[in-house]
């Protein structure tokens, strides 16, 4: 079969390019296959297509088509760089890995692509080549703020503060950061104290981060400053009884009379670049430094005990972008439950019914209250956590909720965990009653499980 003329199939590789990118993809789609009914090699319109799968998220598909286009054409840098993502997406990162490379090979100037290798290097423990990686990708395009967001992170993994904190800054530039940035008159808080008015300090990011920032309102507060905390609703009874020297609010208003006196204001996150800039930096940390209600905790304490030791445990995140990382079925869990002395109590958020028949399947003799929310209720969720003797839970807000509250906490981490616990140790700078238990290869979770078991028959607080 004659190929059609260029011009012809150029022109209608444009229309499909259109609507590609004003996200009409079931038209973009069937343009991209018509060129295809006319000349099956084409490797635009094969790659093309690819992208479409890879957008609706049938990856297989995805990276059939544009190996394909890859077959016809292999000199085309942007399919092997595509064709690492879709890789990357199927969580098979030696590949990605490879046709990164093969695309950095054909086209070394992709800052981009050279990010993405970073990530690839990062989610393999290999933090050094990954922020060789980032480094490259700003000194090929200084404006990228997703390599300069991934390098703070990966200094911040390897324990380097007054480096990492910097990038940290350009979150706010990043597509991945989805917290809006707030634009208030006042002038960002140096740190220092104010010849008049008040800080105001506002919360960004999701609950686990408003916690784990929130151990730094001491810090402001001990530098004589008067503070004013902003957080999500669901954290202001906790907050207002654990700050009784700041004014706790949601929802703040600039415009209001009582916010006259604002004289400086800072995110949460944006504090440990003022009061965490070296290891030594951490002796610093309160712990604890939020209280439950005692009554509830007493409450609640009572109600569970009956003579035994009551561990809380945790098992899912639904977080999109690590929460298949971070999660561990609950069958896996099953060699802690044979400790004898132990209730067990739920402290994982969900549907109560959904919970309930997840425990009856792993045949868990987990305890779920019903009473509690851990959605919509964190105070009655605070109670419940600081009446256990122990929490053994992977990486999401109730490690850092129990860690502020004083528990102790045992936190299970995956092989390439989140750049706030550091590498290659056991404790937390930022929660001292932590213990890490980490993967030594990825995926691995029962060698982690059996670890857990046999120090909780051994050292149950």
């Amino acid at each position: 079969m004659n190929k059609p003329p260029a011009t012809t199939t150029g022109t209608m590789v444009a229309e499909a390019l259109r609507h590609h990118q004003a996200g009409r993809l079931d038209e973009a789609e069937r343009i991209y296959r018509q060129i295809l009914t006319l000349d099956p090699h084409h490797a635009d319109s094969l790659h093309l297509l690819g992208m479409v799968a890879h957008q609706n998220g049938d990856h297989e598909a995805a990276a059939s088509l544009i190996r394909q286009a890859i077959a016809a054409n292999g000199n085309a840098a942007s399919y092997h760089s595509n064709l690492g993502n879709v890789l990357q997406a199927q969580g098979k990162l030696a590949e990605a890995g490879a046709s990164y490379q093969c695309a950095l090979l054909l086209k070394p100037d992709l800052a981009e692509t050279h990010l993405n290798l970073g990530n690839i290097f990062r989610a393999q423990g290999d933090v050094d080549s990954a922020l060789a990686c980032y480094r490259r990708a700003l000194a090929l395009n200084p404006e990228l703020a997703e390599a300069a967001v991934a390098e703070s992170r990966a200094l911040l993994l390897k324990g380097n503060f007054a480096a990492g904190w910097r990038n940290f800054e350009r979150r706010w530039q990043s597509r991945e950061f989805d917290t809006p940035r707030r634009t208030y008159a006042q002038p960002r808080w140096n740190g220092q104290p104010l010849a008049s008015g008040r800080v105001l300090i506002w919360g960004e990011q999701g609950i686990g981060d408003e916690i784990m920032f929130a151990g730094l309102i001491p810090d402001a507060l001990r530098t004589g400053a008067r503070c004013v905390l902003d957080c999500d609703p669901r954290l202001k009874p906790l907050f207002a009884r654990s700050f009784p020297a700041a004014e706790v609010v949601s929802g703040f208003d600039p415009a209001d009379r009582s916010a006259e006196d604002i004289a400086a204001q800072i995110p949460s996150g944006s504090l440990p670049g003022l009061f965490r800039t070296a290891p030594e930096a951490f002796a610093k940390t309160t712990s604890p430094y939020l209280f439950a209600d005692p009554a509830a905790k007493a409450n609640l304490r009572d109600r569970y005990r009956n003579g035994r030791k009551l561990v809380g445990l945790a098992w899912h995140t639904r977080n999109k972008q690590s929460g298949a990382t971070r999660s561990i079925g609950l069958p896996t869990l099953a060699p802690l439950f044979g400790t004898h002395g132990i209730r067990w109590v739920s402290l994982q958020y969900g549907d109560h019914d959904a919970l309930q028949s997840q425990a009856a399947s792993a045949n868990a003799p987990i305890m779920i209250d019903r009473e509690i929310d851990q959605l919509t209720n964190i105070d009655d969720f605070a109670a419940q956590i600081a009446a256990m003797d122990l929490v053994i839970t992977i990486d999401n807000s109730t490690a850092h909720l129990a860690g502020a509250l004083g528990v102790p906490t045992w936190v299970l981490l995956p092989f390439a965990p989140d750049w706030r616990w550091l590498q290659d140790r056991e404790d937390s700078p930022w929660y001292p009653v932590m213990r890490m238990f980490r993967q030594s290869k990825p995926a691995d979770w029962p060698s982690v499980v059996d670890r857990v078991a046999r120090v909780l028959a051994q050292d149950l607080p």
